[in-house]
């Protein structure tokens, strides 16, 4: 009987067999189920929490429904004429991005969730909020993204040039694994931009670029040359030698100003007596979402999930508040 019964299920198994042996290879999804909401703003199961959210403009502390909040977050961090579906991957981010950074403690020298504050939390500006802003805030009303059950760190920045980073290479990050920011190509970017939005070419003294090179902790002397020490896969500088220092690129970005060396993607740097020009591609950090990037994917008929999980792979999504 036992025979007989091996004897039915073998053209079953064969096939199972060469069925799986066709299919392709899938990097299996990661365990874990959706996030909590952290305790200090949790108002039950399934309900949309509220947020103490310190104001910069008045210096007061104003408590808002957590969507509202994300409306005007969304506002503020990208462009509200943008087609919704962009605007919708943003809302992901944000709101994700927000509760990360709760779990992480909030602001407790505001005795707030959140700030205004771009230096302490995420742009906010509620007058640029549109009906495109509202419609994308409420198709994404209560969604996050996580990784092996704990919401993820969610970069974005405005152009990839091309090519995202890893937030080892961008920023200079390693505190804590971040798997799911990867280097992917992103042709979309710098196709969707405007090239001043691609390129760039920076000036600074070489008074400034030294004083930026000791506020990270090194002494260059005299500033005679510039080079690429070191580079990350998606060929970003991660090291710069600066005179006889060898300095962190994203660290001296952000000390010499992120909005005039635009990027750590440098094609050329030269020095010519007190003048130092770099050139580039990207703008900002090159870690997660590129903006420009999620607009031209829009563009094409992309989805706010599709854009997502393009740039952040192997995460989940979830809804956690109705």
């Amino acid at each position: 009987m036992k025979r007989s019964i091996y004897l039915l299920l073998l053209p079953v198994l064969i096939a199972s067999l060469l069925l799986s042996s066709c299919m392709p290879f899938r990097r299996p999804a990661p365990q874990g189920g959706a996030p909590a909401i952290p305790k200090s703003i949790f108002r039950g199961n399934r309900q949309e929490p509220q947020l103490k959210v310190y104001m910069k403009d008045s210096g007061q502390v104003k408590t808002m429904d957590f969507e509202e909040y994300i409306m005007g977050v969304v506002a503020a961090e990208m462009e509200p004429s943008w087609p919704v579906e962009a605007l919708a991957a943003q809302a992901i981010l944000a709101r994700t991005f927000t509760l990360e950074k709760i779990t992480q403690g909030g602001v407790p020298s505001r005795n707030a969730d959140a700030s205004t504050d771009i230096e302490e939390f995420q742009a906010y500006d509620a007058s640029r909020i549109n009906n495109n802003i509202r419609e994308a805030v409420k198709r994404t009303r209560g969604m996050v993204i996580a990784y092996n059950g704990k919401f993820v760190k969610a970069w974005f920045h405005a152009n990839s040039g091309g090519k995202t980073a890893t937030a080892l290479e961008g920023l200079g990050f390693n505190r804590v694994p971040s798997p799911y920011a990867v280097s992917v190509d992103d042709p979309a970017s710098p196709q969707a931009a405007p090239p001043d939005q691609t390129n760039w070419t920076a000036t600074f003294t070489t008074t400034e670029l030294k004083k930026a090179v000791q506020d990270v902790g090194q002494n260059p002397g005299t500033i005679n040359s510039i080079e690429i020490a070191e580079k990350g896969s998606s060929g970003r500088a991660t090291k710069l030698r600066v005179g006889s220092a060898t300095v962190s690129a994203p660290a001296l970005r952000l000390a010499i100003g992120s909005t005039r060396m635009r990027s750590t993607w440098i094609e050329s740097a030269t020095v010519q007596g007190n003048r130092v020009t770099m050139k580039g591609r990207g703008y900002g950090h090159g870690v997660g979402m590129s903006q420009w990037g999620a607009k031209g994917k829009a563009d094409q008929g992309a989805k706010a999930s599709d854009i997502v999980n393009f740039y952040f792979q192997g995460v989940t999504m979830h809804k956690i508040w109705e």
